[in-house]
C-alpha cells in the first residue's frame, strides 16, 4: 500500500502578494508619457494654426468674388527696382529669384498692409513705359514720410498738397520712370469724390 500524499502547503498571503508582484509588468517610465502628451499638444497646436490660416484665407478671398492681388511692373533692371522699393519706400522682400546671379523676378509686400508688388525682368528690347498707369501707396504721416525721403536726397515731381478731389498727394517716379503717388485720403477714401469746383458752386447757391 502506497503512502498517502501530503496535501500541498497553502501559500501565505505574503507569498501570494510577492508572486503577484513578480507577474505584474513594471511601470513604464513617465518620460514616454510626457513625450506623448507633448506630441499631442503639438499636433493640436498645428491643427489650430492650420484652421486659423484657412479662416484667414477665406476671409480675404470670398468664393466667386474677385479680390485684387498684386500689380506687376516690368523693369530692365529688377535688382535696382528691389533696392528702390525696399530701401526707399520700405517694402519687405518676399522673394528674390535670380538667374546667373542677377535678379529677374521679385515679390515685395507693403510695409503697412498686405498689398504686394511684383517686379519682372523685361524682355530684350521691350518697352517698360507705363503711360496711363500709376501706382498709389497710402501713408498716414504723408508729409513726414516725404520729408524723410527728401532729407536723404530723393526728388519728388510734386510735394504733398491737397488735390481738387480732397485727397493729399505727392508724386514721384521709380528708377525706370514708373509713376507713383504717395497719398493720404483718410475717411474720404471710400466716399464719392467731389471736385473742389463743384463744392464751391454748391456753396455759392
Amino acid at each position: 500500500m502506497s503512502p498517502k500524499k501530503k496535501p500541498a502547503a497553502k501559500k501565505s498571503p505574503a507569498r501570494k502578494a510577492s508572486a503577484a508582484a513578480r507577474k505584474t509588468p513594471a511601470a513604464k517610465p513617465a518620460r514616454k508619457a510626457v513625450k506623448k502628451t507633448t506630441a499631442a499638444t503639438k499636433s493640436t497646436g498645428t491643427r489650430q494654426k492650420s484652421a486659423s490660416a484657412a479662416g484667414s484665407t477665406r476671409a480675404t478671398a470670398e468664393p466667386g468674388k474677385l479680390n485684387f492681388n498684386h500689380a506687376m511692373i516690368y523693369l530692365k533692371d529688377v535688382g535696382r527696382g528691389v533696392d528702390f522699393y525696399r530701401d526707399w519706400l520700405g517694402f519687405k522682400v518676399i522673394e528674390d529669384y535670380r538667374h546667373e546671379g542677377r535678379s529677374v523676378y521679385a515679390r515685395l509686400r507693403a510695409p503697412g498692409g498686405e498689398g504686394t508688388l511684383a517686379l519682372h525682368q523685361a524682355g530684350p528690347g521691350a518697352s517698360v513705359a507705363s503711360d496711363g498707369v500709376r501706382l498709389y501707396f497710402e501713408v498716414g504721416d504723408l508729409d513726414d514720410f516725404c520729408n524723410r525721403l527728401r532729407k536723404r536726397g530723393f526728388y519728388f515731381t510734386q510735394l504733398p498738397q491737397v488735390m481738387p478731389w480732397g485727397w493729399r498727394h505727392a508724386y514721384l517716379n521709380d528708377p525706370e520712370g514708373h509713376e507713383i503717388s504717395l497719398y493720404w485720403a483718410g475717411d474720404l477714401r471710400m466716399k464719392k469724390s467731389v471736385m473742389k469746383v463743384a463744392r464751391e458752386a454748391e456753396a455759392s447757391d
